[in-house]
């Protein structure tokens, strides 16, 4: 019992940090100088493009024109990098078999109980992913993508909205430019 108790907390934590967690992926231009891109702007045929609500679109463009700026670069009529995004969504199902082992039912330990009892969990969820495209404005060639994909809450406020949009966008921009770490 007093293992139970001790794990317990632990396991709320593994599960919350599980339910808000972006996979990142990036991809990149070897040959791309980076610290040359001090500028940037939105690449507005690309982001046109994008089937998602218009105030999802604000949201996402704040949020990676705020990480950009915090990085030291600036927007700008006359850009280095152009950005471009595109989302996607699917609907998502895990399943998952688990067996619990356990004192038998009800308070304390009964040695003719002992035993174990599968349960069935089900999560169904809507996964968004989120692709970040950094552009060279002369070139008109991509140099660097990030791709954050994680699960969404279609039923919810728009404050919590926002920060899912911010973590997404952080934890992509946190990998741009390639090679680079942002200093704390």
């Amino acid at each position: 019992m007093k293992l139970a108790r001790l794990f317990l907390p632990f396991a709320f934590l593994l599960l919350l940090s599980s339910c808000s967690s972006v996979r990142v992926a990036t991809d990149y231009d070897t040959k791309a100088n980076f610290v040359a891109y001090k500028s940037f702007a939105f690449y507005k045929p690309g982001i046109d493009k994008v089937d998602i609500s218009d105030l999802d679109k604000k949201r996402i463009l704040r949020a990676i024109e705020a990480e950009l700026v915090a990085k030291g670069m600036q927007k700008s009529s006359n850009p280095d990098v152009l950005i471009s995004l595109f989302t996607k969504s699917r609907e998502r199902v895990d399943i998952n078999d688990n067996v619990s082992w356990g004192f038998g039912f009800g308070w304390g330990w009964n040695p003719w109980m002992w035993g174990g009892a599968n349960r069935l969990n089900v999560n169904q969820y809507t996964e968004g992913t989120l692709f970040i495209d950094i552009i060279d404005a002369k070139d008109k060639q991509l140099v660097w993508q990030g791709i954050g994909s994680g699960a969404l809450s279609v039923r919810t406020s728009a404050e919590r909205k926002e920060a899912r949009i911010n973590e997404f966008v952080k934890k992509i921009l946190d990998k741009y430019p390639p090679g680079m770490k942002l200093k704390k």
